[in-house]
Parts: C-alpha cells; structure tokens; sequence
C-alpha cells in the first residue's frame, strides 16, 4: 500500500479535525497535487442522495473537493446504535473491520501523491471494539499527526495521555498542530510548546487562532438541533448569530436591546417582540437600504398565526418554530458544539484560509516524507 499517508488523530472531541483536515487538504492539493481522503472509522453518519451510507465528513470532502473514490472506501466503517453490542456478543469480527479499512485506503491511495486518514475522537476512541484510532494507525503502516486544543500546560498533558497509547501500539506521533490558541498568546504559546515538544523530538506544525465564526452555530444546524421546522427565511438558514438571547423582557427593554446579529429565542405569543423585531427590520431596509440580520426561534405550544408567519416571510428573517419552551430550547444551544455542514460554504472556505496561513506546510511535508 502507499504509505505516503498522515493520520490525523485529536486529544478529545470537538478539538478541530475536520476543520484541520479542510485546511490540509486544500494546502496539500496546491503542493502535491492528487491527495486522498478517508475517514475509516465514522460514528455520525448521513445518506447520500444515491442512498449510500456514509460518514458525515468523508460526504463533506468528497462533495466540496469534487473527490472521486466510492464512499465505501472513504468510509469503510460505520458505528451505529447497537454495533458495540454486538461486537461483544462477537457477532463481528475485527479482522472483517481491519480488512475493510486497508481494502478502503488501499482504493483510497491508489496513485496518489499522499492521503489523509481523519481518525474519530480522541486516540483512544472505538477501543471497546479493538479498534481505536492508534490501532487503525498502525494496521495501515502511517505515522499520526495530533490535534492539541490550543493551550500549554492542559495541551501538553493532554499530549501525554495521547502518546502513551500511540507508543503502547507502536504508532509514531511525528508531529502536533494546536488549534483555537488565543490571538494574544500565539507567540508565547507557540515558542514555548515548540520547547516542550522538543524533548520528545516531535515538531510544532502549525498554531491556529481561535476564530469566532467557526464556534457559531447556523440556524441550520440549530433546525436539526431542536428538529424544528423554518417558519420564514429557509434561505438565509446559514445565518450564524454574534448572540443569541432569550427574551423575557418588556417591550420597552427589548427595543433597547436589539441590534445586528442577534438570535432571539421568545415564546411565540409575544407577538410584541415579533412585531417590534419585524418593524426594526424595515425601518434598517428603508432607512440604510440594508437588512437587519437577525434570526428568530419562537417557541411553546402555541405556534404564531399565520398573519405573522406571511409578514416574516415577507422579509425573509430566518425563523424557526419548536413546541419546547424557550428555557430549555435555550439549554441546548449554550451545550451545542457547533460542527462544519457541507452546505456551509462560509464556515469551509474560513477554515480552509486560516489553516493555510498557518500550518508549516513545507516542514509538513518533510516530516511525513510526502514528497
């Protein structure tokens, strides 16, 4: 097999894979031209329009980057309600699953000049079925690079935890990248984290900054969050809000509150604050000519009548209707960690510009021996 390969493992969930392996692979193209892709083990998986299951990930490569290679190979493992079950009742066989996934990077790296192996979760994710993303690095023969959450002292222990399973396996981390490091403390961060990994021979490939856009949730995420049906606006569904408020408040103080960039969660009897938002609205398009970017989630039991629905449809404010009352609506959104859609071309193209500008790609490439 080809083993000009890197495998993008992370200390923890929600630390910046995906956003890293856009970044990645868009850099890489423009160096070593025909890249591949594959994320061999996926837990969180979406049909695709010709009816194949697939890891939502492998889907959002394939389609953004035009890639060519059957999902199947892209995404040879898939771990659904019940599988782990069944693994332990040793209804399925880890070598069946190992085979499938060097059969995948195989088809994968055929006459490519490299391939990126996206792992799942931390190192240790999918031990519980013999399959963790160390022991997937090492069955297909490639070195790791890790994703570290911006950070010193946290970062770097996390780092050990990490590297004690990769070195219990056998697998090589040959080289770190942190992401969502705070602007202000880039340079003392990447100066000192490049000390600390140097005992370990281990190089710092890139320090990325914390960018507020990819943390935002749309309102289309938010509609597959609460399972909540578009009321108004379904096209300006990719509106990620600055801030998002509960409104519980007079209508003397909401006026005072409102501005750009907000999402209101209210119930939707307050046809006060509905109408008050709907006003403001066209006060901003007749007065600047530009429209009042704001989104709405109404919410109860109660829905609004469709007098207001026809009026928010009018100017296309991105509205969202769940019978779940405001409080807890609103729980789920401050726990909801935002992740990149394929639809979501604003949030694709930011990650894949802040990655370029900052990943050491010419080290990259030495390090992993792809050229």
């Amino acid at each position: 097999m080809n083993k000009r390969a890197l495998f993008v493992a992370s200390s923890g969930q929600d630390v910046g894979k995906t956003t890293t392996c856009l970044g990645l692979l868009a850099g890489l193209r423009k160096r070593v031209l025909h890249i591949g892709f594959m994320k061999p083990v996926g837990q969180q998986y979406v049909t695709s329009d010709e009816g194949e299951k697939a890891d939502k990930d492998v889907l959002l490569f394939k389609e953004h980057f035009h890639l060519q290679e059957l999902l199947s190979s892209m995404s040879p493992v898939l771990i659904p309600r019940g599988f782990t079950k069944e693994y332990l009742d040793k209804k399925i066989s880890v070598q069946t699953l190992i085979e499938a996934i060097q059969s995948g990077y195989a088809d994968v790296s055929q006459n490519k000049a490299c391939t990126i192996v996206e792992g799942t979760g931390h190192v240790g994710v999918g031990s519980i079925c013999d399959l963790n993303n160390a022991t997937v690095a090492k069955h297909l023969g490639i070195d790791v690079l890790l994703i570290l959450s911006g950070g010193l002292g946290s970062a770097y222990d996390t780092l050990m935890i990490n590297k004690a399973l990769c070195d219990h396996v056998g697998v090589k981390i040959k080289g770190v990248i942190l992401n969502k490091v705070l602007p202000e403390k880039m340079e003392m961060i990447s100066h000192y984290f490049t000390k600390a990994l140097a005992r370990h021979s281990i190089p710092l490939l890139g320090c990325i900054p914390f960018t507020p856009l990819l943390s935002k949730p749309s309102l289309l995420d938010l509609s597959h969050l609460l399972n909540a049906e578009f009321l108004s606006g379904r096209e300006n569904a990719l509106f990620h809000p600055d801030d998002i408020k509960l409104v519980a408040t007079s209508l003397d103080r909401f006026k005072e509150i409102l501005c750009e960039g907000q999402l209101l969660i209210t119930p939707a009897i307050r046809e006060d604050i509905i109408w008050a938002t709907l006003t403001s609205f066209w006060d901003k398009k007749v007065m600047e000519r530009e429209r009042l970017h704001v989104g709405l989630i109404l919410t109860g039991s109660i829905p609004c009548t469709q007098k207001i629905k026809d009026e928010l449809e009018k100017a296309k404010i991105p509205v969202l209707y769940t019978s779940e009352n405001s409080f807890d609506v609103t729980k789920k959104i401050t726990t909801h960690i935002s992740k990149i859609r394929k639809e979501d071309l604003e949030k694709i193209h930011t990650a894949i510009e802040i990655m370029e500008d900052h990943i050491d790609f010419p080290q990259l490439i030495k390090t992993f021996s792809l050229s």
